[in-house]
């Protein structure tokens, strides 16, 4: 029997990835089917791997859950000198590291499904930069209750008492920076006039 061509190996991929990525998030087949256009019986079949991929099904379904079309299809890792970073789940979202090395800034790009929406604060060293990516994220920070949508960004020290998530609408995509000892950002707000007179 001959071996599958890593096209024909990265195809069959498709069906379960499209499944797991739907279940990451909490998306129904109706759901999915209403912001598509495609047919559930369609999407079934394309997840379950009896209905082969297109392009004209790929295109719409990398547009609902705002993903590059290659984290749909996957390209054959032969000869690839990418590194692939795996993502695992902790407490209920998605979590992609993006840096590799130890100690330092590190970075995550963070899928929040909107069921993650009951604020939990607690607090640690470090600081954080949050970057939203699509959808929208509460933020609780303190005494403050925020709502960040795609493209606003926020900062802050982890030692006060702080929790971000869903707000229950939609799932939301985070990039996140966090130092572990307080490093911060090159870039960030205009910090408040000290109350001293100092310039």
């Amino acid at each position: 029997m001959q071996a599958p061509t890593p096209i024909a190996a990265a195809l069959d991929l498709v069906g379960p990835r499209l499944k797991r990525l739907r279940s990451q998030r909490g998306v129904t087949l109706a759901g999915l089917s209403e912001s598509t256009g495609i047919s559930k019986s369609t999407l079934s079949r394309l997840e379950n791997g009896q209905r082969r991929p297109s392009l004209e099904l790929l295109l719409p379904l990398a547009q609902a859950y705002q993903v590059p079309l290659d984290d749909l299809v996957g390209a054959p890792e032969v000869g690839d000198p990418r590194i692939r970073l795996k993502p695992r789940r902790v407490n209920g979202r998605t979590v992609l590291p993006l840096t590799r090395q130890p100690g330092g800034l590190q970075a995550w790009k963070i899928v929040i499904p909107a069921s993650k929406n009951r604020p939990e604060p607690r607090t640690h060293e470090g600081y954080e930069w949050l970057y939203v990516l699509s959808g929208r994220m509460r933020l609780v920070l303190g005494d403050h209750d925020l709502v960040l949508g795609a493209g606003e960004v926020v900062e802050f020290d982890t030692r006060v008492p702080h929790w971000f998530g869903s707000t229950g609408e939609q799932p939301a995509e985070i990039l996140s920076l966090f130092g572990r000892q307080g490093e911060r950002m090159h870039v960030r707000a205009k910090p408040r006039q000290m109350s001293t007179g100092e310039e």
